[in-house]
């Protein structure tokens, strides 16, 4: 019935509904914020410590914060009672769960008294694909314990259970020995195949040394992608480095999200002194200043000794001006010495923050990006393509530059930069032209440009926050389509000063300029030209694209263990099949000014010389027919 559903959704056009996690709502709103009156502190949800009183390691009390997050579920869950009279087994529905313990909705009364009494308890349930974060999915079988018991004013009786091992644990335990050893063989012996074959290619030099030429550039690039982004370790958490910090949220036309967007940037364990949000709203059409207004209400209302009241605020554009010009009214207006630039479709992680300030204790350092995952993975499978993709692009490909301080693209989601570099380069961003048309997006590539420049650029890893990502193929094409334009023209833009950076990172950018741009050719040589000219299957080829493709899928299954792990083959397909023949086109479109997926001014503009063009052709029609 659900797949009909959907399918008859696409049919008549309508929106296909996300698919997200369900976190249980926390009592207060803001759950760890620290309260700096002390008045209240987080000790009935965390034991009594916050971070600045922990005496371990902040990466140690995060994961202990992070095991206790719950999530509602609705799972069947069998119960094996061991008790005097021997084993009683019974089913019942698990409606929240975490890391530690699930709460069980018993059947009725008699099952509540089997539990309290029984001297060993075992459940069996399937944690099910997007009811929990990435990783989790998997059957459980294990010992469990009765923490409390409860009966509701309505006659529903729930017990809450603590596991015997954690599910992290249960997890390393039960799989992830086995998927490490797996994984780890299976990239050493693609890696060692891939190697041999670009090494046969030297063999073939004669009949054509640009073309294996380039298949040796290309494999030893994105090899080093890896081996370096397995080199990246994140900086530290030092808890007493809290520099001062300024969010930025930039809207247009987020109703459904903007809502979420602020309540995550507010939340935040990190000192009420140090930060403010602010929210520019670009003259939107639909009830996001709604949303804002009453979402900061809200938050005005929850608890006083958060000073919401002057570090959280609002305003709206009187016209709407585009992205980089939202950014900047607020950048003007910023209090601290850090800008954060987040979407209005992303959210932050509690501790996202804290995390994204540490590389800045490098006076160098001019701006970070942060780990962007995606928040409807399991809503289909071109988001659990995404999925992969987001992961691989950011945990691999990012890391991998940051090793060599030089992070090429500090994403929209989630970045920050010294707030004195945006406002010396901010003329130049806003007016920023290429061919003689304005640019309108490409926003956070255009300035790390000019962050880079002059300073370092890096990647956090743990710094975290999750976005909402296209699942219609035509949103997500035109976005592709868009972000390829930047890319070029961006890339062309720093290849004039990137030979002055690191020798690898410049060698390494000029190569992956070379790669992406030239694909195509080689693809259509290898797929259509040799077949037809020298009537041979592309074998070698083929198997090498394959490859490629399944170690990016292993490493997404040995990094995060995700049952998406396969999609990342699938979305190499897809990128050789669909994406890559965008190239192309933006080689010869890369200067257009439209989103393509929001109605900014230049999209409006591009739409009325449509009309126009399109009302010009009716008319000469029309006085063709009265000649």
């Amino acid at each position: 019935m659900i797949g009909k559903k959907k399918d008859s959704n696409r049919k008549a056009g309508k929106p296909i509904e996300d698919v997200l996690l369900k976190p249980k709502e926390d009592r207060r709103l803001l759950s760890y914020v620290p309260d700096k009156q002390q008045v209240r502190n987080n000790m009935d949800r965390r034991g009594g410590k916050t971070l600045e009183t922990y005496e371990g390691k902040a990466d140690d009390y995060i994961k202990t914060i992070q095991s206790g997050i719950r999530y509602r579920v609705d799972y069947e869950v069998k119960v094996c009672c061991k008790g005097k009279r021997g084993w009683t087994k019974f089913t019942c529905r698990g409606i929240d769960i975490s890391s530690t313990g699930i709460l069980l909705e018993m059947k009725d009364e008699d099952q509540q008294k089997i539990m309290q009494e029984a001297q060993k308890i075992r459940l069996a349930f399937e944690i099910i694909p997007g009811s929990m974060p990435e990783g989790y999915e998997m059957k459980v079988k294990q010992k469990a314990k009765l923490v409390r018991s409860v009966k509701t004013q309505d006659d529903k009786v729930f017990c809450g259970m603590e596991f015997d091992h954690t599910l992290a644990q249960y997890a390393t335990r039960k799989k992830d020995g086995y998927m490490l050893t797996i994984a780890s063989f299976l990239i050493f012996f693609i890696s060692s195949f891939i190697v041999m074959m670009r090494a046969e290619s030297v063999i073939y030099f004669k009949f054509n040394k640009w073309l294996y030429l380039y298949s040796i550039i290309a494999a030893a690039f994105l090899l080093s992608r890896y081996l370096f982004g397995a080199l990246y370790r994140p900086v530290p958490i030092d808890k007493d480095f809290t520099p001062g910090v300024t969010i930025i949220i930039p809207c247009f036309n987020e109703e459904e999200w903007i809502r979420r967007t602020i309540l995550s940037c507010v939340n935040q364990d990190y000192p009420v002194d140090k930060l403010e949000v602010i929210v520019v709203d670009d003259c939107s059409t639909d009830h996001s200043v709604e949303q804002i207004k009453e979402t900061i209400e809200v938050l005005k209302k929850e608890n006083e000794h958060y000073d919401i009241e002057s570090r959280v605020s609002y305003l709206v554009q009187p016209k709407n001006a585009g992205k980089r010009d939202a950014l900047c009214e607020g950048a003007k207006i910023a209090k601290h010495e850090l800008i954060v630039f987040v979407d209005s479709d992303s959210f932050l992680d509690p501790f996202a923050i804290r995390n994204l300030v540490q590389p800045f204790k490098d006076p160098k350092m001019g701006g970070v990006a942060g780990r962007t995952d995606v928040a409807n993975t399991y809503t289909n499978s071109l988001t659990k393509m995404q999925s992969v993709r987001y992961y691989i692009a950011f945990r691999v490909m990012k890391a991998a530059e940051a090793y060599f301080d030089g992070v090429t693209c500090l994403s929209g989601p989630l970045s920050c930069y010294r707030r004195e570099i945006i406002m010396e380069n901010m003329d130049a961003w806003l007016n920023q032209k290429f061919l003689g048309q304005k640019a309108t997006f490409g926003d956070d590539r255009a300035m790390t440009n000019f962050v880079l420049r002059h300073h370092r650029t890096g990647y956090q890893d743990t710094a975290i926050c999750s976005t909402i990502v296209p699942n219609q193929h035509k949103v997500f094409l035109k976005q592709q389509m868009r972000w390829k334009r930047s890319w070029l023209r961006e890339s062309i833009m720093a290849g004039k000063f990137m030979w002055r950076k690191e020798p690898f990172m410049a060698v390494f950018f000029y190569i992956g300029l070379i790669v992406p741009v030239a694909a195509p050719v080689v693809v259509l040589y290898n797929l259509v030209y040799v077949p037809i000219t020298q009537r041979i299957f592309p074998t070698t080829f083929l198997v090498g694209l394959f490859l490629m493709s399944f170690i990016m899928s292993v490493v997404q299954l040995l990094l995060r263990k995700s049952s998406t792990w396969i999609y990342g083959m699938l979305f190499c397909i897809y990128y050789e099949l669909v994406l890559l023949w965008q190239m192309p086109v933006a080689w010869v479109t890369f200067w257009k000014s439209t989103w393509g997926t929001r109605m900014t001014p230049e999209d409006v503009k591009e739409k009325e010389r449509k009309e126009k063009r399109k009302q010009g052709r009716k008319g000469g029609t029309a006085d063709e027919a009265t000649t």
